[in-house]
């Protein structure tokens, strides 16, 4: 299971990795932007779409991360006041529906990349196809669900969902002199 949690955090690290990265091109590009726009005169349209690329880029290769050491979106009210076989019952339950749902985008959003790809779609930048772009959706889910499958798996043994050692990277991270 070791080898499973450890293998799990390192996918997940390089997916947050790259929406780290998608995260701080956003802003140069912004930067860029506005230069262009206030300074220049010359405004740079195309800024806008890049940027929105980027953000489902970050999004979906930063959810599995936040998954993986609970910050992703919950509703925790029950769970926290939950105790032994409810508790985990609650935990699989919620985990059954996250991979459901990354189960359900990964098969639609492979639909949307294979219509586009297949009509021959192109973005407004000749020649990227749009599919390129629409592949980040299968993709941040198929992510998820690996993450996901891995927390069950840890559920099932009677485990935490949570990786201990993927928290403890959290709060490191987390860890700053504005906090």
């Amino acid at each position: 299971m070791d080898r499973l949690d450890r293998a799990i955090r390192g996918i997940s690290a390089v997916g947050l990795h790259v929406a780290a990265a998608a995260c701080l091109t956003c802003f140069a590009f912004m930067c860029y932007a506005v230069a262009m726009r206030y300074f220049a005169g010359a405004p740079q349209p195309w800024v806008d779409k890049v940027v929105g690329w980027l953000v489902v880029a970050m999004v979906m290769f930063a959810a599995p991360a936040a998954q993986l050491t609970g910050e992703h979106v919950a509703v925790d009210t029950l769970s926290e006041r939950a105790r032994g076989g409810a508790r985990k019952a609650l935990a699989i339950f919620g985990l059954v529906w996250v991979a459901a749902t990354a189960a359900v985008m990964i098969w639609e959003g492979w639909a949307m990349v294979s219509f586009s790809r297949l009509m021959g779609v192109m973005t407004d930048f000749h020649p990227i196809p749009l599919w390129w772009i629409q592949l980040l959706v299968p993709l941040g889910f198929a992510l998820m669900l690996v993450v996901v499958l891995a927390q069950l798996v840890r559920v099932a043994r009677g485990l935490d969902a949570g990786d201990d050692g993927a928290a403890g990277e959290a709060a490191r991270i987390k860890a700053s002199p504005l906090e």
